[in-house]
């Protein structure tokens, strides 16, 4: 048994304690939202976030993380932090966090994205911010809503980490019946896959939004995924990885699902709704319509050739009507397909 600290109660962070409960460990659960918390402890459900799955009575909901890793005596030592934390969000977290961490930990993530403020991945973020303590950082993406985990439905993700050792570790933690957790050590490819498809999964909202066939969304998500390719050629993460869990599984879920916040997103734009209005009326984060910006600015200052991701950027912020996004791909000059 491990003891585990959940930081986010959002629908994964929540599904996730509960995976991890039943799996035998002890896991506290903070979530920033006092009113979501008490939700929590008094019913035993996230009515919020995952509203009708009923949660495990050993999941303990705290006011304080740093207490729980301060007060070892009380609490025992915890061996992963598990990190729900919205990307834009995780950097004050950590700041934090550095002041209560004084052992090696397992950090593990499962938020998928790129700080907007400074164009950096996650594990970049965490560098920065525990420079000087000792942790080994994990991140778990894959094609994998909380909707389907919480249910049990079969689902597969990965583990990966520079430490192998670590990604094991994780793997072994989280793996069940249902949830089968395969490992990698390509964290720069990771991390991209899963930050540039939830801003493809907005692309392929728009195309649901305005009606668009299965033809358009097939072609949109290949070319979508090629530039993603273009991506992981300026950061020199492996090719394979875009083609594994975290890049081609994670672009078929996000971008086909109706549990797809980002995919609702774009169907409310191909729609004729504008960004603010619809993140204004959403319970649930968004992380494309925040890494986009990102994108966009990575796009400009590398020169990386992305004609899809430069014209969402362009739909959602400056006004260029939806239909641009479909011309992108199909009014440029005739090619051969991999030049």
């Amino acid at each position: 048994m491990k003891n585990i600290l959940v930081m986010g109660g959002g629908s994964w962070g929540t599904c996730l304690s509960k995976l991890l409960a039943e799996n035998g460990h002890r896991v506290y659960l903070w979530e920033r939202s006092e009113d979501v918390r008490e939700d929590m402890r008094k019913n035993h459900e996230n009515s919020t976030y995952l509203p009708g799955i009923k949660l495990p009575e050993e999941i303990i909901l705290i006011d304080d993380y740093c207490e729980i890793l301060s007060n070892k005596e009380k609490y025992g030592k915890i061996d992963v932090i598990l990190s729900a934390v919205p990307t834009q969000f995780i950097r004050s977290v950590l700041k934090r966090l550095k002041n209560c961490l004084d052992y090696n930990i397992i950090l593990a993530n499962v938020a998928k994205g790129i700080e907007v403020a400074t164009n950096k991945r996650i594990s970049e973020v965490v560098a920065e911010e525990l420079d000087g303590k000792e942790y080994n950082y994990v991140l778990l993406a894959g094609p994998t809503h909380a909707e389907e985990v919480s249910r049990k439905l079969p689902s597969a993700i990965l583990s990966v980490s520079k430490d192998e050792k670590s990604a094991i570790e994780v793997q072994n933690i989280f793996s069940s019946p249902y949830f089968r957790v395969y490992t990698g050590t390509d964290l720069t490819g990771a991390e991209l896959g899963g930050a540039l498809k939830n801003c493809l999964a907005i692309a392929a909202g728009i195309a649901d939004g305005m009606g668009y066939g299965d033809n358009s969304k097939a072609a949109l998500l290949t070319r979508g995924l090629n530039e993603i390719l273009e991506f992981g050629k300026y950061y020199n993460a492996d090719p394979k990885t875009f083609m594994g869990l975290s890049g081609l599984g994670d672009i078929i879920v996000t971008c086909t699902s109706k549990h797809s916040r980002n995919r609702f997103v774009g169907e409310e734009l191909g729609k004729g709704k504008k960004i603010d209005e619809i993140l204004s009326n959403m319970k649930m984060v968004s992380e494309g319509a925040a890494t986009i910006k990102a994108i966009y600015s990575i796009i400009k200052e590398k020169n990386i050739k992305s004609p899809i991701f430069t014209a969402l950027y362009e739909v959602i912020y400056q006004g260029k009507p939806v239909t641009e996004l479909a011309s992108t791909f199909m009014s440029r000059d005739l090619r051969s397909e991999f030049i």
